[in-house]
């Protein structure tokens, strides 16, 4: 069986819906990146070493990042001598499959739950690339899911902030724990772990600020909040998600190392990958970081904030070579009878 039969049957049992957003989601980068890479096996067709560097180039400008496509060319390489391959066409599917490699985790990638009691998800990362945004649609999630959602509005340095938070608790039908511009940002969410246990909520979604006057002041602030929340809730929070704009590229690295290091993220949100013709960036972020992926936003609907599935991402990448390889077993089948 090839790599794409397999890869479509991997996904086979995911719903249709969840294949399409991901398929529409990442149009402008497999327009940017596949398609170079068919145009580079088209014109060259033999793998020599000019093949090679343009391949570099390709991975490189989709932001996969040089020390990950360093890597990947040799193993590449190693490749096409233990299987003595000269055609470029036939290195489609181990590049593929090399893709595929390069963004499974070990880790688990779906979102804790608390045992018992409300689950605490706190999101952290700089201001414009998404929060609130990411906030309200796992909001939409969990309600149309049937739990009992609450938000807090932490980043109180900002009212555009709280009132951005309080439009999309409207929006979804969902209550917002707030205080007035300028509170500290721990005494709003020990409010709404108050809130939280007395309702009985069972998810609490909390923002945080994405800039104060330095680096070392945010990290103290967040440091108080995780504080307050584990002293009121033990083991909680149960999820600090780092979220990321994927249209910042290499910048979104180095912000994901930075809040990684600093404020013990569990897992990180992609947003705007519908918006970027550089998805490689998940593929860097997953080589040098050990941290998961674990959301990622293909658009700007209600429930286009979808689970990360690195079977689903690759298949969306190269869901015109998948198409092909099909036809040309159900050729091969046909000529067999």
């Amino acid at each position: 069986m090839s790599f794409f039969k397999k890869l479509r049957d991997s996904i086979s049992t995911k719903t249709e819906a969840v294949t399409q957003k991901f398929k529409e989601g990442l149009t402008k980068t497999r327009n940017a990146f596949v398609e170079k890479v068919e145009d580079l096996i088209l014109r060259r067709k033999k793998i020599d070493e000019e093949f090679y560097e343009e391949l570099e180039e390709i991975l490189i400008a989709s932001d996969v990042g040089v020390n990950t496509v360093v890597k990947l060319i040799e193993e590449l390489r190693q490749e096409v001598r233990k299987r003595k391959i000269e055609q470029a066409a036939d290195l489609q599917p181990i590049l593929s499959e090399k893709l595929v490699g390069l963004l499974k985790s070990d880790k688990n990638t779906s979102l804790r739950r608390a045992e018992s009691g409300p689950t605490v998800i706190l999101f952290v990362g700089v201001n414009g690339v998404g929060k609130t945004t990411t906030i309200g649609k796992l909001a939409h999630r969990y309600k149309q899911e049937g739990l009992q959602v609450l938000l807090a509005a932490g980043d109180t340095f900002r009212a555009a902030a709280i009132d951005q938070l309080e439009v999309w608790g409207k929006r979804v039908g969902v209550d917002v724990i707030k205080q007035q511009p300028g509170s500290d940002p721990a005494a709003v969410m020990f409010d709404a772990i108050k809130a939280a246990k007395t309702r009985g909520a069972d998810i609490l979604l909390c923002d945080t600020a994405g800039r104060l006057q330095n680096k070392s002041n945010l990290m103290d602030e967040l440091n108080k909040i995780y504080r307050v929340i584990g002293r009121e809730i033990p083991d909680a929070p149960h999820e600090v998600l780092l979220v990321i704009d994927a249209t910042t590229g290499q910048n979104a690295l180095s912000q994901a190392k930075l809040f990684g290091e600093k404020t013990g993220v569990t897992g990180l949100v992609l947003t705007k990958l519908d918006s970027t013709a550089k998805g490689g960036i998940v593929i860097a972020i997953r080589q040098e970081l050990d941290i998961p992926v674990k959301l990622v936003g293909l658009g700007e609907k209600m429930d286009d904030m979808q689970d990360f599935d690195s079977d689903q991402f690759v298949h969306a990448l190269f869901a015109g070579l998948i198409t092909e390889s099909e036809e040309d077993e159900d050729e091969d089948e046909d000529k067999s009878k």
